[in-house]
């Protein structure tokens, strides 16, 4: 019908034409549609999770396209969004390049119109800002001379041996076909075995080789949405000949949760299994208690409280079945959950003066209680810095303000909201701050990234052990470093601020540490070398995950989706050279998107922001790693939402190869390297194209810290880049 209509409309086209009432269609231009010119609005909001309003369906042909993300569409915070219609992926339309940017606060007001022609089929959209993932939908456009309402044809045919009665010997084949002339195109085939069998996609010739007789159920959707009425091909499958008349082996196996009883909580597991060295296992069956003989198609759950017995048996395809067994357990309840976290107390002691500062030093004591079990663990953070154990009462006797953050969990796993408590420290009796080469308060020392396990006691000079270590300074040689270590370790051995065993421990751990020796290239340290012990020095906050690889590389997004950060919390840098190795792992033909994050403030109990991974969006720099050709305009090297390179710049190699990174920082230049060459060079002044993502972000002037953490960016599962070698040197 649809033909029709266009040959009818090409020969009143044609005839208005000889008759001089209708021009031609300009050189090179597509020939008018039927359907007349239409406009297809998206709006948005604060929601980060969708847009507002979005089109679902439209017709092929000129269209106006407007994107809206203002105030008026309920856009209070000045969060920016794009629309973006995608153009990588083969199963949707990619005809139309769109990517609009659009804040309330642009020059636009929000607003924006693109002019697009449509081709029917499906085209996805979505939104490029980290973390708006969700934002996105499907537009289904038809022909622009009237709306596709006729569904796909189908058909099916069965093949294979088949014997005399027409029954198939071993398997049957069905292939199932689908094509929609003159619609919209096929989107996809679907079938389901038996009369409740699920719907399932159709990708290859359905197998089936049970013996019985079978009904396989077929249909297929176009891409306006329309699907065909459901049909069936029913055949039977009957054993090849065969001498077998051994029965399947069986076996069965019961998993879960197990209190000290034995008995399973909340729910048990059976699995089923069953082997045949004969004709082949046909069918396995279960049944619970004395019910009725059941399928086995996946292992049975058992959640009902009580004495259970589950039996089960198989058949082959010879038609013999295996005796009846058994297995038998209990299922309890889940003891009532703990949900109540400790309750925390400090108590601050010292000499105070007429002011109330502390003179000399404040000892923090820290206590707690939890009614419903046990604590666990006393956490403490100094200063903002990372959360330590607590063991003992902290003595501060450094000079000026402090603040000590104090939390709990308990043995349930709840943890209590952090406490503080402020005070602060005044010089007694005249005696200056002390001169340590670093300033280190780690609970035990730490050599390179090697940990000794002895406490990190303050000596008696006032510095801690790890402050003197100095591991942190350029060693010309190793010898040179480990001769440094030995004569502090001496001394302190001599003051008994450590012991023999101590004194070689620590020894042993700076051996370990490798500081100085070549692989510690032109004064780089080390902090991910591919050990599970390097590893674990990192810290994962917000969504998504890091993995650890046999070859000594970690891999984003390995198991978890979600926007998240991988960081490595021991310690903040200044200027600084960053060296790494990465490598885009995507799934399939596109390209991943990750970061590496620079000069961020501590990202747990940020005063400011609840989600620690935004601390890193929000308040530091991200160097860019993304060598797509579409999507987000900031490519491998940029400074995000700050200095833009493009893809021609970014030094683009081929995907699954490693590239060599440096990030340099001096002040607030940074420049960034790839495989040695200078791809791109930023000065935190001012001026630059930033929009903020919120409107509570610092913006540029916000942004210019003098230290900060490093940390590396996970998308999500589709967005695999992998890392490894990556060494640091302060400059």
């Amino acid at each position: 019908m649809i033909r029709r209509r266009r040959i009818l409309t090409a020969l009143l086209a044609a005839l208005l034409m000889m008759l001089g009432l209708q021009s031609p269609p300009a050189a090179g231009q597509p020939e008018p549609q039927a359907a007349a010119a239409q406009t297809l609005t998206w709006t948005a909001d604060d929601d980060i999770t969708k847009y507002a309003s979005a089109p679902t369906t439209a017709v092929a042909g000129p269209t106006t396209i407007v994107f809206e993300n203002s105030v008026a569409t309920g856009n209070t915070t000045g969060m920016p969004h794009t629309l973006t219609f995608d153009v990588s992926d083969p199963e949707y339309n990619n005809d139309v390049p769109l990517n609009i940017l659009a804040n309330p606060n642009d020059d636009q007001g929000g607003r924006y119109t693109a002019e697009v022609t449509l081709t029917p089929g499906r085209y996805r959209y979505f939104c490029t800002i980290p973390g708006h993932g969700q934002m996105q939908g499907i537009l289904v456009v038809t022909e622009g001379s009237g709306e596709d309402t006729t569904p796909p044809e189908t058909s099916a045919r069965v093949t294979g041996a088949q014997n005399a009665q027409g029954d198939y010997v071993g398997s049957a084949s069905v292939a199932i076909d689908a094509t929609d002339e003159g619609g919209s195109g096929v989107d996809r085939i679907e079938y389901a075995i038996g009369d409740t069998g699920a719907w399932q996609p159709y990708t290859a010739p359905v197998v089936v080789d049970q013996v019985g007789s079978h009904q396989v159920r077929y249909r297929a959707l176009d891409k306006a949405g329309n699907t065909a009425a459901e049909k069936s091909v029913a055949f039977t499958v009957v054993a090849p000949s065969t001498d077998d008349e051994t029965p399947p082996e069986t076996s069965a196996t019961v998993t879960g949760e197990q209190n000290a009883d034995g008995a399973y909580i909340d729910m048990a597991t059976v699995t089923v299994s069953a082997s045949d060295t004969g004709s082949g296992v046909n069918t396995i069956e279960y049944a619970v208690g004395d019910g009725a003989w059941q399928p086995y198609t996946a292992p049975v759950m058992v959640h009902q409280a009580g004495t259970h017995t589950v039996r089960y048996r198989a058949t082959d395809k010879a038609g013999n079945t295996a005796a009846g067994k058994d297995v038998r357990f209990t299922v309890v309840p889940a003891p009532e959950q703990d949900t109540t976290p400790p309750v925390t107390g400090v108590t601050v002691d010292g000499t105070r003066n007429s002011v109330g500062a502390y003179v000399g030093n404040a000892r923090v004591t820290v206590s707690a209680t939890d009614h419903g079990g046990e604590v666990a663990g006393i956490e403490y953070s100094l200063d903002g810095g990372p959360y330590l154990a607590y063991t003992a009462p902290v003595i501060v006797d450094r000079v000026g303000p402090h603040t000590v953050a104090y939390r709990a969990r308990d043995t349930a796993g709840n943890t209590s909201e952090p406490r503080t408590v402020s005070f602060t420290v005044v010089a007694g009796g005249g005696v200056p701050a002390p001169n340590c080469p670093e300033f280190d308060e780690r609970l035990t020392v730490v050599v390179g990234t090697v940990d000794s396990g002895v406490p990190n006691r303050v000596t008696d000079n006032r510095c801690r052990v790890n402050e003197l270590i100095e591991d942190e300074k350029e060693w010309t040689s190793h010898a040179l470093f480990l001769k440094h270590v030995e004569t502090v370790l001496d001394a302190l051995l001599g003051e008994g601020v450590v012991d023999q065993r101590e004194h070689d421990a620590i020894l042993e751990a700076a051996r370990e540490s490798g500081i100085g020796r070549p692989g510690q290239t032109e004064g780089y340290r080390t902090i991910f070398d591919g050990t599970a012990g390097s590893f674990a020095d990192w810290q994962h906050v917000g969504g998504g995950s890091f993995g650890l690889n046999p070859d000594g590389s970690m891999t984003s997004g390995t198991t978890q989706a979600g926007l998240g950060m991988l960081w490595f919390p021991e310690r903040k840098y200044g200027d600084f050279s960053l060296r790494l190795q990465w490598r885009d792992d995507a799934p399939g033909t596109g390209n991943a998107n990750s970061g590496v994050f620079v000069r961020f403030p501590y990202v747990h109990d940020h005063p400011e922001e609840s989600r620690p991974e935004w601390v890193a969006i929000k308040y530091g720099h991200e160097v860019q790693v993304l060598d797509r050709p579409d999507g987000d305009m900031y490519k491998t090297g940029s400074v995000y939402g700050f200095d833009r390179v493009g893809l021609a710049g970014a030094g683009v190699t081929q995907k699954g190869t490693w590239n060599d990174y440096e990030i340099r920082v001096v002040d607030q230049h940074y420049s960034v390297y790839r495989n040695g060459v200078l791809i791109n060079e930023f000065d935190n002044t001012g001026g630059q194209d930033f929009v903020p993502p919120r409107s509570d972000d610092p913006g540029t002037d916000g942004r210019r810290f003098a230290s900060g953490y490093i940390g590396l960016q996970v998308h999500g599962t589709t967005d695999v880049v992998s890392y490894r070698d990556i060494r640091i040197k302060e400059l």
